[in-house]
């Protein structure tokens, strides 16, 4: 039991939940996007160490769980720039909640 509630009839949210941002991509992902639409190679700059591929995947899933868009932009050669949907934004506060205890937990681990 977690603060009162019965985790058996009520895990399926979570677990939903980790499905869809399961993986190590797509919170940084769906960070980097946070502020502005950005383009596949201004990502891949944040987003330091994913490859292309994986990249790509990654954008593909969060297109599908309409966590973000693609627009294509008719100029030559074409752009396409991705940017993060009304949806997308809800986990925003999650996503910075994360940021913030992850800077609070690395100076735990290297105070030891």
């Amino acid at each position: 039991m977690i603060n009162g509630i019965d985790c058996p009839k009520n895990i399926l949210s979570i677990k939903d939940t980790l499905e869809t941002l399961q993986g190590k991509w797509k919170l940084l992902i769906l960070f980097a996007l946070g502020a502005e639409p950005k383009r596949f190679n201004q990502i891949a700059k944040e987003v330091k160490g994913i490859s292309d591929k994986v990249l790509s995947n990654e954008l593909k899933s969060l297109e599908t769980n309409t966590l973000i868009t693609r627009t294509a932009i008719d100029t030559y050669p074409p752009t396409v720039e991705y940017s993060i949907t009304p949806h997308g934004q809800s986990l925003q506060r999650v996503v910075e909640e994360l940021h913030l205890w992850g800077i609070e937990h690395r100076k735990v681990i290297m105070e030891k």
